[in-house]
């Protein structure tokens, strides 16, 4: 492979990467367990910390889809995705996230705010990228009565406007 080759492969596996890391977004605030087996391979430990999580990422994706529902709402957010490509089939990332989780406590809306960063390994199994290994580093959180003036419209499942239908 040519040097350029190279290079154009090395982009094209990071926008893999980079989608993997958007879908697993979506795969929680959208509650879609479907989407968010298919960013970890079964395989992988996920360590969120002692008091969060530790196991493997599906036993994470089943934990957030029994305990999430229980929200009003949440927001994954992620920024400053740094990826390094070490290999045709491996690579490492840091991305920084800020997640945002609505409960109630009677009538007051209560935010709970994570900001970390998730520290993944990945591997290129069967032509796909997904995450071989996962520590999510928390580097703070605040939590406080809601602030918003209006009323959220997003829908938790595949009826939101996002999958277009499908």
């Amino acid at each position: 492979m040519s040097d350029m080759e190279t290079q154009l492969q090395q982009l094209l596996d990071k926008q893999a990467i980079t989608e993997r890391i958007y879908d697993y977004g979506r795969s929680m605030d959208r509650l879609d367990k479907e989407l968010g087996y298919a960013v970890f391979h079964a395989d992988c430990p996920a360590d969120y910390g002692e008091q969060m999580f530790v196991g493997t990422g599906h036993g994470f994706v089943d934990m957030c889809m029994s305990v999430h529902p229980h929200f009003h709402a949440h927001s994954h957010q992620f920024s400053n995705i740094r990826i390094w490509i070490d290999g045709p089939d491996k690579a490492r990332s840091e991305t920084y996230a800020d997640v945002t989780l609505r409960r109630y406590e009677g009538d007051q809306a209560q935010d709970i705010r994570n900001l970390g960063r998730y520290i993944d390994r990945w591997e290129k199994r069967d032509g796909e990228w997904r995450i071989a290994e996962r520590k999510f580093v928390l580097d703070f959180d605040v939590s406080g009565p809601a602030t918003g003036a209006f009323a959220t419209t997003g829908k938790r499942d595949r009826t939101d406007p996002s999958y277009f239908g499908n």
